[in-house]
């Protein structure tokens, strides 16, 4: 069976992006899920498309290396979706990250990203 990927609700859209980062698989979900002329914003400026959704991707991936992320509570309304998380990597945390998504006709085709990566205590206790 296949699936339309462009007839997926935005839970859907949403659930396979989290899936896809889970496992590594960047490449595959922006292809899938990032809209062609999606637009990102996020506190280093506005990202374009594809590529500004891999640039981002590839920036996380460095600042949080080996990250173990914990999704907090993710909320889909219609065509809106929220998902809070926090981050755990060698030496560094994200313990306030949000972003937020629109999704048409089963693209992200915006998103909000927010998140601080801070340094752990040398104890692991934050």
């Amino acid at each position: 069976m296949t699936v339309d990927l462009r007839a997926r609700s935005a839970r859907e859209v949403l659930d396979d992006h989290l899936r896809l980062a889970a496992e590594g698989r960047f490449a595959e979900d922006i292809e899938r899920n990032v809209a062609p002329h999606c637009v990102v914003l996020e506190r280093r400026g506005v990202f374009r498309g594809r590529d500004g959704a891999g640039t981002l991707a590839r920036w996380l991936a460095e600042e949080l290396p080996d990250a173990r992320y914990t999704y907090t509570n993710v909320l889909v309304e219609g065509r809106v979706g929220f998902l809070e998380w926090t981050a755990e990597s060698t030496g560094f945390q994200v313990r306030d990250g949000a972003d937020s998504f629109l999704v048409e006709d089963g693209w992200i085709v915006a998103q909000t990203i927010h998140y601080t990566v801070e340094p752990t205590s040398p104890t692991g206790v934050s």
